[in-house]
C-alpha cells in the first residue's frame, strides 16, 4: 500500500445507504466542515475520486466555456481562442457574437478547426446566434501513450515521403506532406489537452501510467520534438513546391 493510501471499511446504514468515513487528514487539509458538501466523480469502471464542491468545476472537464466575437474578428483570432479553450479542458465550448451575428467567414473558421485540429469536437448547435462545441473524447478511450505513438508514425512519415519527394521532384507527394502537418497539430493539441486536465487530477495521473506532475514535462517535451519533425518536413515541402 502507498504512502498516501488508506484501507476503510464499507458500512451499511439505514435501508439502502452504504457509508465509508474519510480520513480526518485531508479534512483538515481542505477546510471542509460538517454538512459541507463533495462531489463523488467516477474515474472509469473501478475508481471514485472525492473533490470538495469548492474545487470540483476546476478540474470535472465538464464546465463550459464562452468565446464572444467581435464582428471585425479574422478567422485566425477566433481559432486561437478556440484552441485555447480546448487546451484549457473544457468539455463545451460556446461561440457567439458579441453584438449582431456571426458572418459566413467566422462560422467556416470555427468548422474548419473542429474539422481539422481540435480532436474529439463536434458542433451540436451551429446558427448565425452563435456555434456550440462539444469534446466527446476522453482520457480513457484514446490514451497520451496511444496518441503519442500515432502522432510519431505520422510524422515520420512525413518526413520520409518529403525526402522522396525532393529526390525525385514529386509534387503531388509534397502536396501531401503539407496536408499531413494538421493531422500532427491535431495529436498534439489532444496530448497538451489531456496532461493539463490530468495533472490537477491525481487518479488520472495514474491511470495514464504517470508517477507524479512533473513527468508531464517530459510528454511535453517529446510532443514538442515531433511537432519539429513534423515542421521541418512541411518546410522541405513547401521549399521543393516554390523552387
Amino acid at each position: 500500500m502507498g504512502n498516501n493510501e488508506e484501507m476503510r471499511k464499507i458500512q451499511f446504514t439505514g435501508k439502502s445507504s452504504y457509508i465509508v468515513s474519510l480520513p480526518k487528514q485531508w479534512i483538515t487539509e481542505m477546510g471542509l466542515r460538517q454538512g459541507d458538501q463533495v462531489a463523488v466523480v467516477r474515474q472509469g469502471i473501478s475508481a471514485l475520486q472525492i473533490v470538495p464542491l469548492k474545487h470540483h468545476n476546476k478540474i470535472a472537464g465538464a464546465e463550459d466555456a464562452t468565446i464572444e466575437i467581435k464582428q471585425d474578428d479574422e478567422g485566425s483570432v477566433i481559432i486561437r481562442k478556440l484552441i485555447s479553450l480546448y487546451l484549457l479542458g473544457f468539455s463545451i465550448i460556446h461561440v457567439k457574437p458579441k453584438l449582431g451575428r456571426l458572418k459566413p467567414s467566422q462560422r467556416n473558421a470555427v468548422k474548419n478547426a473542429v474539422k481539422g485540429m481540435l480532436m474529439g469536437t463536434e458542433i451540436i448547435a451551429d446558427s448565425t446566434e452563435g456555434i456550440t462545441i462539444q469534446v466527446l473524447i476522453n482520457l480513457f478511450e484514446l490514451s497520451v501513450d496511444g496518441a503519442l505513438k500515432r502522432m510519431l508514425i505520422i510524422a515520420k512519415s512525413m518526413q520520409n515521403d518529403a525526402m522522396l519527394a525532393l529526390g525525385e521532384a514529386n509534387y503531388d507527394l509534397a502536396k501531401e506532406v503539407i496536408s499531413s502537418d494538421d493531422e500532427v497539430d491535431r495529436f498534439s493539441f489532444y496530448i497538451i489537452r489531456q496532461l493539463k486536465i490530468a495533472i490537477q487530477n491525481e487518479h488520472m495521473l495514474k491511470e495514464m501510467g504517470i508517477e507524479s506532475p512533473h513527468h508531464c514535462l517530459g510528454y511535453r517535451l517529446i510532443v514538442k520534438n515531433i511537432e519539429r519533425v513534423g515542421d521541418h518536413a512541411t518546410a522541405i515541402a513547401k521549399d521543393l513546391l516554390e523552387f
